[in-house]
């Protein structure tokens, strides 16, 4: 028996794509900020209430977003002071990765539901 352990990410020079990519994007709360920004420009209270993370999740993950290039952040100075975010270019891009995966829940899911009811 060996006592090699696995190779971690950082020593193997061809980690996969797909998996580095679910490092980025893959948590539920960053899926769900970055689904609603698809519809455009939204305030931190209108992004709490529509993805339904609380507060201090809300603000590391859009943090960790703006960090990786998905989110961008604009404050208006005038009375009272409103914080937006939006998606970059980089963010926008997953658009047709939502709409696949929206597309395989609707055959996949919907065959699952159909046979759990039987």
């Amino acid at each position: 028996m060996s006592s090699q352990r696995p190779q971690s990410d950082d020593q193997h020079p061809e980690a996969c794509p797909v998996i580095e990519s679910l490092e980025q994007i893959g948590s539920q709360w960053r899926l769900a900020v970055l689904h609603e920004l698809l519809a455009g420009e939204q305030r931190f209270n209108e992004l709490k209430r529509s993805t339904g993370a609380n507060a201090r999740t809300l603000s590391r993950v859009l943090d960790d977003l703006g960090e990786m290039g998905f989110v961008e952040r604009r404050i208006e100075e005038d009375a009272p002071i409103a914080t937006y975010y939006s998606l970059t270019d980089k963010g926008r891009s997953l658009e047709p990765v939502f709409d696949e995966i929206e597309c395989w829940a609707g055959s996949w899911l919907e065959a699952v539901d159909e046979s759990d009811r039987r």
